[in-house]
């Protein structure tokens, strides 16, 4: 339907403007809202099943948000003040369901902008963000392109900030020389590969071997673990595997013997890997993710409200569930609310409209650009600083902050030359 009204020559706007009257039945975007009336937003990403870590214990910090907002009086939109609620989607990491989803949420639940993890399922969903004109976020950049100019990605700057952490290590551990790598073969690991390739290569890392790619489908990690560490290496690279690859993946490095040195994008439930392993082992294993208790996060940079406390009240309610993207969800709506009540509108071209205006936005770990045209063709990615977190004595510890852009500006034809070699340059993907 949609697409034969667009060729017709009627545009989104006008066409949005012409049915207001039907809207709010049709859950099309840009329907009023009534005076008073809850501000849905939807939540699709993987609730089950491997990724399931990169989506739930979002969910929950959004429902810990919600509430906060909520009870200091909601969002203040042009006509008052509008409650916000989340309605969420199981897409189990399937391009199909993630497309199911995303209709729903749209059609039937009326939702003014969709949180997605995004990765293989983003494909799925971009015919219907494009015949909708819905706001999306992902919280991967490599999604990004100029064929849809409503997804954003606001908070993770997946994979680019990899490097930071391998920049870290090479000032602070120069006698590492050669690493090794592996990886689940997906939209997840892919690019994930191509930018520590582009980091090890900058801090003069040499790579023992190709990037181990394993199917998603693997169980056993013991032969993977083998094949990686047989020639010795100083740094094992992790990438962006799963939680539920990581793990048994350092438990295998901890039964082969190895002793090196361990740099991983995640480290999820790490308490969890440090009782199945050794808390010497998993001493000095570098991420990108910190506890939100962290008083480095309470520094005037900061763009996350009261993070110790917001990290209190999940360990209180949600126990050892505390992850990379508990508190990535909710920095998005901070970002989605300032834009909302700046543009006095829940309508999404206003919402992106405001939130972009200036090129620049708070990121939850300071003042950050949008930019990504060279890499993503699109300056829709909020980029700045990003910690560098180490584990010691048993505990994530935020070892610093180190800018991004300032890093691509150096080495920024390091990283197109392999995101080109693994076809991950927006203009390659399929």
């Amino acid at each position: 339907m949609f697409s034969r009204i667009f060729s017709s020559g009627l545009t989104r706007r006008t066409f949005l403007k012409s049915t207001a009257a039907t809207a709010v039945s049709a859950g099309l975007p840009g329907a009023a809202l009534a005076q008073g009336e809850p501000i849905k937003i939807g939540f699709l990403a993987p609730l089950t099943g491997a990724v399931a870590a990169w989506g739930k214990p979002g969910l929950d910090g959004c429902e810990i948000w919600a509430e906060r907002i909520n009870e200091a009086g909601g969002i203040q939109l042009s006509d008052g003040a509008h409650p916000v609620e989340f309605v969420s989607y199981d897409n189990e990491y399937d391009p199909a369901k993630a497309r199911t989803g995303a209709t729903k949420l749209i059609r039937e639940d009326g939702v003014s902008f969709i949180m997605m993890l995004g990765g293989d399922t983003w494909p799925g969903v971009q015919p219907v963000a494009d015949k909708t004109g819905m706001l999306f976020s992902t919280l991967l950049p490599s999604d990004l392109s100029p064929d849809t100019t409503t997804l954003i990605a606001p908070a993770e700057v997946h994979p680019i900030y990899n490097v930071t952490g391998v920049e870290w290590l090479a000032e602070n551990k120069p006698d590492l020389k050669t690493a090794v790598m592996c990886a689940q073969d997906d939209a997840l690991g892919l690019p994930s590969v191509a930018t520590y390739l582009a980091a090890f290569e900058a801090a003069g890392i040499e790579m023992q071997s190709e990037p181990l790619l394993f199917d998603p489908a693997t169980t056993d990690f013991a032969p993977v673990v083998t094949r990686l560490i047989a020639d010795s290496p100083d740094i094992v690279c992790l990438d962006t595997c799963y939680a539920d690859y990581v793990h048994p993946i350092c438990e295998q490095l901890f039964q082969q013997g190895y002793e090196g040195q361990i740099i991983s994008c995640t480290a999820d439930f790490y308490d969890q890997m440090i009782s199945k392993t050794s808390k010497e082992f998993m001493e000095g294993f570098i991420f990108q993710f910190p506890d939100f208790d962290d008083p480095a996060l309470n520094s005037d940079q900061v763009n996350f409200e009261d993070p110790n406390g917001f990290y209190a009240e999940y360990a209180e309610r949600f126990p050892g569930q505390w992850g990379a993207v508990s508190w990535e969800y909710a920095s998005i709506m901070d970002l989605w609310k300032a834009a909302a009540e700046k543009a006095g509108s829940a309508d999404p071209e206003a919402v992106i409209t405001a939130m972009k205006d200036g090129g620049t936005g708070k990121h939850a770990f300071g003042d950050a650009d949008w930019w990504g045209t060279e890499l993503f063709g699109i300056d829709n990615a909020l980029v700045g600083d990003w910690p560098v977190v180490v584990i010691e004595d048993g505990k994530a510890t935020i070892k610093g902050f180190k800018n991004i852009p300032e890093w691509y500006d150096k080495h920024g034809d390091l990283l197109v030359k392999h995101m080109k070699a693994y076809d991950q340059m927006w203009d390659q993907r399929g």
